[in-house]
């Protein structure tokens, strides 16, 4: 027996069940992820009364998703899965916060509390797309970088550095600031080490950051060239390559012809 969705349960957009109802100014009630691709294209009405929206707030529709749960678990015997509880997406003042939080304590030496910042940004990052561009666009990538620069020379502590990694492969391009942190040579030159020391995971991370970096601008590549054990590394990369597409871009024609330059 096939059971057709209760109309009023699903999005007036994508007309499937929803997952996570938001409900908009106009009161007309949608799924999240429809309604952020309906306003991220540009459109700056209510797509069901066509009112110009006053304000894009979204607020989650608690009652009627327990509906549509309590809907899905009554009827399971027939197939129908229940939805699960929808985490509540990062904000932009709680972004902002924790980076002003991970530079106060970077700028205080305290390893141990950028550690545990880095990884409540990466969580969130982990959560959703969404989550992730809400970090990117609130400066995290600059604020990550320059917490990276500031242990790079004098850090013992591998895992936040390596954790700093692991959220900054997804928040290029860079602004110019973050650039300039992560393409100092206490930077590189602690990426080198993660090139040659580092575990499987920081190893990839550390060709990820470069390729990225180096895609950037030339400078990027003539400091690197200078950077003792670059050369270790970039065999060891050959030799033992761990990312395709990654270890492709970070030996480039560009990259080569500099560092064959260096040593003649």
């Amino acid at each position: 027996m096939e059971i057709l969705n209760p109309r009023h349960f699903c999005c007036p957009i994508s007309l499937d069940l929803m997952k996570d109802p938001v409900t908009l100014p106009t009161g007309i009630t949608y799924d999240r992820e429809s309604i952020e691709k309906w306003i991220e294209e540009g459109n700056r009405t209510c797509p069901v009364t066509n009112q110009v929206l006053a304000s894009y707030d979204q607020i989650p529709n608690h009652s009627i998703r327990k509906m549509i749960q309590d809907w899905c678990v009554e009827n399971r015997s027939y197939g129908v899965e229940r939805i699960p509880t929808p985490r509540v997406p990062v904000t932009p003042y709680e972004v902002s916060e924790t980076c002003k939080r991970v530079n106060d304590a970077a700028k205080r030496g305290e390893q141990k509390k950028c550690r545990e910042l880095v990884r409540k940004i990466k969580n969130w990052g982990k959560e959703s797309e969404r989550n992730k561009k809400c970090i990117v666009e609130n400066g995290a990538g600059c604020v990550l970088s320059a917490c990276f620069e500031s242990f790079a020379s004098v850090s013992n502590d591998e895992d936040l550095l390596g954790e700093i990694l692991s959220v900054l492969v997804w928040m290029f391009p860079l602004g110019e600031e973050g650039q300039s942190k992560l393409g100092s040579v206490q930077s590189l030159n602690r990426l080198v080490w993660f090139l040659t020391s580092g575990d499987l995971s920081a190893r990839q991370n550390a060709v990820l950051v470069l390729r990225n970096l180096l895609a950037l601008d030339q400078k990027h590549v003539n400091a690197l060239v200078e950077i003792e054990g670059v050369f270790a590394g970039l065999v060891k990369l050959i030799k033992e390559p761990i990312c395709p597409t990654a270890t492709k871009g970070f030996i480039d024609g560009n990259f080569l012809h500099d560092f064959t330059i260096k040593l003649q």
